[in-house]
């Protein structure tokens, strides 16, 4: 059986988002979807799989409310889902730049490119490329000759531009991030903060991968993504290259693991080797911890039935 894993978000008015979660939820279970979604008074943005007839008859649905027309659905085929349940959450806002003046990207947002358009800005010789993502998603795979903003989460990342990025307001900045939903907001965050020239990726890393003309190029490495997948391919165009490195050995390595220590969950990369000899683990601390679920695995597989 064929699968489809489908990304998407809509910056739109949702008057009642703890009503439109339950509704959604039911609907989505209903549907036999599986996957995450987040709510909002300022929209909607979902990752979800399913079969085929499922994740059409959801974009067939989805179009038909008059909130959700004009969607953007990316679509990537799977053999299996992606996630193991369906959940529908309700946030204050879909992503937060911990701003006291929040951005409204229906109002004030950089100007998109497509997958072409930014092949040919990524080529010029005068611009400055800032991802737009975390560091573990960063040091996976990103755009050749991307900056990478040393933050742990997206709200830190407008006190990092203020910090060390301000002598490129003059500059032509490319920005982008996985599927587009974050430079929206941050894109409007830099033109509020006086950079002149902002463009981002329109539908962000995943479109740039599908996109027959651009295939991938000058992407190294792979993509972080936020469901059971971990990471998919980008680069299309017989160039790819390596980029990870383990987090112990220092070899080349794409493997992501959480750190087995519950209490910690860090993001690592970190080849089969050793995570056998430091037991998933990023410190002593955490290989030590009462908890480490890498252990208590080898002893469930251990114990006899």
């Amino acid at each position: 059986m064929q699968y489809q894993v489908l990304l998407y978000y809509k910056y739109v008015t949702i008057d009642d988002p703890e009503s439109f979660k339950e509704e959604h939820l039911a609907y989505c279970k209903g549907l036999g979807l599986k996957g995450r979604i987040l709510v909002a008074r300022e929209g909607i943005n979902g990752t979800v799989s399913g079969t085929i007839e499922q994740t059409k008859k959801y974009m067939e649905d989805m179009k038909n409310d008059p909130r959700f027309a004009d969607t953007v659905f990316k679509i990537e085929s799977l053999e299996s889902h992606a996630f193991k349940k369906m959940k529908v959450r309700v946030r204050p806002e879909l992503v937060h730049l911990s701003l006291e003046d929040d951005v409204n990207p229906n109002e004030t947002t950089g100007k998109h490119l497509s997958p072409k358009e930014w092949l040919a800005a990524m080529e010029q010789e005068d611009v400055v490329i800032l991802d737009a993502r975390n560091t573990y998603e960063y040091d996976l795979g990103h755009f050749k000759n991307a900056i990478r903003p040393d933050v742990e989460t997206f709200r830190e990342l407008p006190q990092w531009v203020r910090e060390n990025f301000s002598q490129f307001k003059d500059k032509k900045v490319l920005t982008y991030c996985t599927g587009g939903i974050r430079c929206e907001k941050f894109s409007g965050f830099l033109l509020k903060e006086g950079f002149k020239d902002v463009s981002q990726l329109e539908g962000g890393i995943i479109s740039y991968g599908y996109d027959q003309e651009a295939k991938g190029k000058h992407w190294d490495g792979k993509c972080y993504v936020f469901d059971e997948r971990i990471s998919v391919p980008i680069n299309r165009s017989g160039e790819e290259t390596v980029v990870g490195k383990c987090y112990h050995c220092g070899n080349p390595e794409e493997r992501y693991v959480k750190c087995g220590n519950p209490e910690c969950n860090a993001h690592l990369i970190m080849c089969e080797d050793c995570e056998k000899e430091h037991k998933r683990s990023c410190s002593k601390e955490c290989l030590e911890h009462p908890w480490n679920r890498y252990i208590k695995e080898q002893e469930t597989e251990s114990s006899p039935n």
